[in-house]
């Protein structure tokens, strides 16, 4: 398990995303539950979080979390295009952009490799039964089985820094501008899902700045949610550890 600081640079990072690709295609029933782990975590989060989801500042960077950062969609065309330009970030953007580009990076393969330990723990207990609603009710169980906890915790503080560095790339003058500019580039270099998060992440926390409730209390939320929420399922107190009656955010 690779922690941030072992990740080092992006094609790094995005080189262990890319090496669990391949198992998962190598093996379909890993396949399957990797993906169902996330439907099940992005289901969970959309529970957990549908007061913030339809909060009126909060609302679209709560989607954009849910989207982009823990979402079951598949990112390897992003994660393509990352890997292009990856060796010419740093001449081509801004420092502050290329430290959003390295922390999404980070987070992804941070997230990419607890998801396949949780879909390892889970063939463990149940075998060839893949379907979504028997990965919630051993989800927990497996949970515990992976542990990492140092691991949950750098998930969730490289999540909220991401956040921040989105923060400091809405105080810098003519960002936003230069982002339009790019769009005709980035889509003839084939760097269009890569603008799209750029730009979409700029607008939702600009947006979220200007409010009266600020980016600040939003990160500080997730914080809280995500804190009490990695706690409780390494709680060994909690003896209902097959299912998820003493889980309300897993029902």
């Amino acid at each position: 398990m690779l922690l941030p600081a072992q990740l080092g640079s992006i094609a790094n990072a995005l080189s262990v995303v890319d090496k669990l690709r391949a198992a998962h295609s190598a093996q379909t029933d890993l396949r399957v539950l990797v993906g169902a782990v996330k439907r099940v975590q992005s289901a969970r989060f959309r529970r957990c979080y549908a007061d913030a989801l339809n909060h009126r500042d909060w609302g679209a960077a709560s989607e954009f979390f849910l989207l982009d950062l823990y979402g079951d969609k598949d990112f390897s065309q992003r994660d393509q295009q990352f890997g292009r330009i990856a060796p010419a970030m740093e001449r081509l953007f801004p420092s502050s952009v290329v430290a959003v580009a390295t922390a999404l990076v980070h987070l992804h393969a941070i997230s990419e490799q607890l998801d396949h330990q949780m879909a390892l723990a889970l063939r463990d207990l149940l075998g060839t039964s893949a379907n979504d609603a028997a990965v919630k009710t051993a989800y927990v169980q497996a949970w515990r089985l992976v542990g990492q906890a140092p691991a949950r915790h750098a998930q969730l503080n490289m999540a909220l820094h991401l956040g921040r560095e989105l923060v400091a790339l809405t105080r810098i003058t003519g960002l936003r501008t230069m982002l339009r500019m790019m769009r005709g580039p980035a889509g003839t270099a084939g760097l269009g899902h890569l603008q799209v998060f750029l730009e979409r992440g700029f607008d939702t926390f600009a947006t979220m700045q200007r409010s009266k409730s600020g980016a600040d209390a939003f990160l500080a939320m997730v914080n809280t949610r995500e804190s009490a929420w990695i706690e409780r399922l390494f709680d060994t107190s909690m003896t209902n550890t097959s299912g998820s009656r003493d889980w309300p955010e897993l029902e």
